[in-house]
């Protein structure tokens, strides 16, 4: 006799445990739409090692946010304000819904593709950019010069992004400096410093 297989129970997406600051051990519920892939906790605790004493009312930039992991780790760990930007509406509403659970009022979602959010000038330029991008697409390449050109940070200011190990490091602008970098499994991941350049000398 044939048995019937059960159906599956329906996904209910990811969880993302922030693991410092104010909201230490908060979990949060995100939808699976995307491919999101959150940055792992330990990749996440290095990076905000490296950052620890930058973030305190920082300015941030969450682009290609996702489940919100980094920019919410900067709001849990004393960021001033954070801007989400993701393209997709269910993940868009997910992260305006997770801001109102842990009832902050200091960050933002831009429901928009990063490359028209990032082709405008901004209001005023961020402290900290956070960038983990759909891997194999080319997207730093494209957007390095954006970021550079368009004045999203100011002197002094950071960059974070990840790509695919086993490829290089794309070229960065001038007077990005590489701080630092390392690899974990199938992703690298970097931290620049942006310098003034000589005409803001």
């Amino acid at each position: 006799m044939a048995r019937t297989q059960k159906p599956r129970p329906a996904s209910n997406g990811g969880e993302l445990r922030i693991i410092g600051g104010d909201w230490r051990s908060r979990k949060l519920r995100f939808p699976e739409a995307g491919g999101v892939r959150p940055t792992p906790a330990r990749t996440r605790e290095t990076l905000f090692n490296w950052l620890t004493h930058h973030l305190a009312g920082s300015r941030c930039l969450d682009l290609f946010a996702g489940s919100g992991a980094l920019g919410l780790e900067a709001l849990s760990r004393g960021a001033g304000t954070t801007i989400f930007v993701d393209h997709t509406p269910t993940l868009a509403q997910a992260l305006r819904s997770n801001l109102r659970l842990l009832k902050s009022e200091n960050g933002e979602v831009a429901c928009q593709t990063v490359d028209t959010y990032l082709a405008q000038t901004p209001a005023k330029p961020v402290d900290i950019l956070f960038m983990d991008p759909p891997f194999r697409q080319g997207w730093l390449e494209k957007l390095f010069p954006m970021i550079a050109d368009n004045g999203w940070v100011k002197p002094g200011g950071w960059i974070y992004a990840e790509h695919e190990s086993g490829t290089p490091t794309p070229s960065a602008p001038a007077n990005w400096t590489l701080h630092r970098q390392k690899t974990a499994g199938q992703v690298t991941y970097c931290l620049f410093r942006v310098e003034a350049s000589e005409a803001t000398n």
